[in-house]
């Protein structure tokens, strides 16, 4: 009986004992997890000026740089804060009338520049609209831009294709923004 009283106290300490790293290996591949504080100091170490986000195709969630990718009925959704600027990001249409929507949240600048990059010739691609921090829409543009921002807050960039203009509405492309 003394014993067991003895126990009960030692698996109370040992249940609260949080767990720091874990790491599992399954084939070649080492899984390894990591506290939140850690998480934070390693994408701040990443950020660095000019950053390249890169997509993959099965990237659906928070990217290496802290960018989000959802996509939904034929519309892409990329969202980053200002913070991270300048940066370039690699997206690729595979569907006739895709649209990426970039937004750019925290965005406190006077002026926004943005230019879009593709090694196809015939790809019909530009700046359909800007979305301004009050709501307001404009637009349209070409494959570059540079547009004065009233006020602090969310910008969106939504890119697709031209429909004064034909090509090719699939492929790889990068966008840019400073």
């Amino acid at each position: 009986m003394k014993k067991s009283l003895w126990l009960i106290p030692l698996i109370i300490i040992s249940c609260k004992k949080e767990g720091s790293v874990t790491e599992t290996s399954k084939d070649s591949m080492a899984v390894t997890e990591q506290s939140a504080a850690h998480s934070q100091v390693d994408s701040a170490a990443l950020r660095k000026k000019d950053s390249i986000i890169n997509n993959a195709p099965v990237t659906k969630e928070v990217l290496r740089t802290g960018v989000m990718r959802s996509e939904e009925e034929g519309k892409i959704v990329r969202t980053a804060d200002a913070s991270q600027l300048p940066f370039t990001l690699g997206e690729e249409f595979t569907k006739d009338g895709q649209q990426l929507i970039l937004k750019i949240a925290n965005y406190n600048q006077p002026t926004i520049k943005a230019k879009i990059s593709t090694k196809e010739n015939d790809f019909n691609i530009r700046f359909n609209q800007i979305k301004l921090p009050n709501g307001d829409y404009d637009g349209p543009f070409a494959r570059e831009m540079e547009y004065e921002t009233p006020g602090k807050g969310e910008v969106w960039l939504i890119i697709g294709k031209s429909n004064m203009a034909s090509g090719n509405t699939k492929g790889h492309f990068t966008v840019s923004v400073e």
